[in-house]
């Protein structure tokens, strides 16, 4: 009896121990906080923060770009620094053209709390992107950076976070996307007009724009109704400016979160800076800045938090005039005929002194005041150095 006793305690206590070592295993060290720095947000929600490069005083301004394959500097940026470069034999592919880059080769991008060693920067002229943005813009980051850390992106407080990569929590109550990767995220999205389609796009947090298609995708899906009205828009982006259409679908659908009438660009793709037919277009920062997103390129994971800007409506209006910042004054370009604001009698070289009685020259401020849809506004104007005023009555894309 006593024998059999110990037999089946000899039994249980190896069970026992087999379960306990079954579950030993190699645990990967927990994400360990680098640094935390604010961020700007730009037309569009894009993304605008503060770096130096190397040892250099100067702090620069960079777009946080998941849209960018490396990490990159623009050209009269580099010239008035004194930062040597030379032809990488290599291009690039933007909205507008294919254009051979030089390289900047090893050069320390230095954030708040954060050296990033020994990079290569491509060099590329963003002289429209400053334009665009009233404010300059020296640089991208992109992939060269999102590809060594964990990158929080809290659209609430306007931080960025950045972590050593390794075993990290996701908040509750959001979505992990498991994206395929090149060097940019890829996501499959579920869009619906007409019909139904799903297809892939990239995440692109440097497209200050809601959605984008490639015309030949558009066309060759054919899920936008035939009769929705399209408007012609022009986009700024690498490569220099590009007319496109702009209309609305009925919905898109990222992991469970479905958003209804959005805005939607529509651009005919000579270059294919969107690679169609593996790719659609690309999803934009006005989709994405409603979530505060955690980028974990290691894991090919991106994790989605809704935030307080999740309901906000979208940006329906439609002017028809593109507004730059020029050496400090506020332009008119590229008027579109029988736009509201050609109808209204905007003038391409118009200099815009004040919307509603808004005199503060900030470029942001003013395409804020244009973006209200159906509603008329005065813009006081100079032309030919003489004041005038104009009312616009603020269209609608749809």
């Amino acid at each position: 009896m006593h024998l059999m006793r110990g037999i089946i305690f000899h039994i249980l206590f190896s069970l026992i121990t087999l379960s306990v070592i079954a579950q030993e295993q190699f645990v990967e060290k927990p994400a360990k906080f680098i640094t935390r720095f604010p961020f700007k947000q730009l037309t569009g929600g894009v993304i605008l923060i503060k770096a130096r490069i190397n040892n250099l005083p100067d702090s620069l301004n960079f777009i946080l770009d998941t849209g960018s394959g490396g990490i990159s500097l623009d050209t009269t940026t580099c010239e008035e620094l004194k930062i040597p470069h030379s032809p990488s034999g290599r291009t690039i592919n933007g909205i507008a053209g294919i254009k051979e880059v030089d390289f900047a080769r090893n050069n320390d991008l230095v954030l708040p709390g954060l050296r990033v060693k020994g990079l290569d920067f491509y060099v590329n002229d963003y002289e429209i992107l400053t334009h665009v943005y009233g404010e300059k813009i020296d640089g991208i980051i992109g992939y060269s950076f999102f590809s060594k850390y964990i990158v929080k992106a809290n659209f609430d407080s306007t931080t960025i976070e950045v972590y050593e990569p390794g075993s990290i929590r996701y908040p509750k109550g959001g979505y992990l996307l498991r994206p395929l990767f090149t060097a940019l995220p890829i996501q499959p999205l579920r869009i619906k007009d007409i019909r139904t389609v799903t297809a892939n796009f990239y995440v692109d947090t440097g497209a200050g724009l809601s959605f984008l298609l490639s015309k030949d995708f558009a066309d060759d899906s054919a899920f936008i109704l035939k009769k929705r009205i399209q408007v012609p828009v022009e986009a700024q982006g690498l490569g220099g400016k590009k007319r496109m259409m702009i209309t609305i679908i009925k919905e898109l659908k990222i992991g469970p979160y479905i958003f209804r009438r959005v805005p939607t660009h529509i651009m005919d793709d000579e270059y294919n800076a969107t690679s169609y037919p593996y790719i659609g277009g690309l999803i934009g920062n006005d989709i994405l800045r409603r979530f505060n997103m955690i980028f974990n390129y290691q894991k090919r994971e991106i994790h989605l938090l809704p935030n307080s800007h999740f309901r906000e409506t979208f940006d329906y209006s439609y002017t028809g005039m593109s507004v730059f910042n020029i050496e400090g004054s506020i332009f008119i370009d590229d008027i579109i005929p029988g736009s509201p604001a050609d109808k209204a009698g905007f003038k391409t070289d118009d200099i815009i002194m004040a919307v509603n009685n808004n005199f503060s020259n900030d470029i942001n401020q003013y395409k804020n005041l244009l973006q209200s849809a159906g509603e008329h506004v005065k813009v006081l104007i100079t032309r030919n150095n003489l004041p005038m005023i104009i009312n616009l009555k603020v269209g609608k894309i749809f």
